[in-house]
């Protein structure tokens, strides 16, 4: 009995520690990949557009939710825009607030749907709209509660600015998905 309860706590202990070190490396890289792409738009002309058309930032926290759990992804939906603007001072202090709202909200309800049976694409359809949900409250507590924030017309000015970066999602998220889970099968079998 004392030996199932030893290798209980080292699984979880060893669990733990994994979604932990994959919660850190989803930071860095939501936080590493706006940096390169604001870097590309800087280059093209296009400067912060190119961010908030393709979302780099919401991918990788998706993909947190989706690999390490709800509350694995929704740390590294509240963590990530707050460690963006402390290194880069992007997100803009005006949107950091609504922005973290939102990509927590991406990465719990990415955690929440991960171990369903659902297919990826309906998962991370379900992320995108917990994610917007969250943040369209949010504005409407600002504005309507406070008189402040951002207006309510941004709930459907960033939907329409990121329908380039939604689409991009829903053509890799999947395809990571399936890519990860094979690689673990393959781990599995061997």
């Amino acid at each position: 009995m004392a030996d199932i309860a030893v290798k209980r706590r080292a699984l979880v202990c060893a669990t733990w520690k994994s979604k932990t070190a994959a919660a850190g490396c989803a930071v860095a890289g939501a936080v590493a990949l706006p940096q390169l792409v604001h870097w590309l738009g800087a280059l093209s002309g296009l400067g912060t557009a190119l961010g908030e058309t393709l979302l780099p930032m919401h991918l990788a926290v998706i993909l947190a939710g989706l690999f390490a759990g709800p509350v694995a992804g929704a740390a590294v939906g509240a963590l990530a825009p707050v460690v963006s603007f402390l290194l880069s001072g992007m997100p803009l202090v005006t949107v950091l607030p609504f922005m973290t709202v939102e990509l927590a909200g991406y990465g719990l309800t990415a955690g929440l749907v991960a171990s369903t049976r659902l297919p990826a694409f309906v998962k991370l359809l379900v992320a995108q709209v917990g994610g917007r949900a969250l943040r369209a409250a949010a504005v409407l507590a600002a504005f309507y509660g406070f008189g402040a924030g951002l207006p309510v017309s941004s709930i459907w000015t960033s939907i329409v600015t990121g329908a380039a970066g939604i689409a991009l999602q829903w053509a890799l998220v999947p395809l990571i998905v399936f890519w990860v889970e094979r690689m673990a099968a393959g781990r599995h079998d061997g």
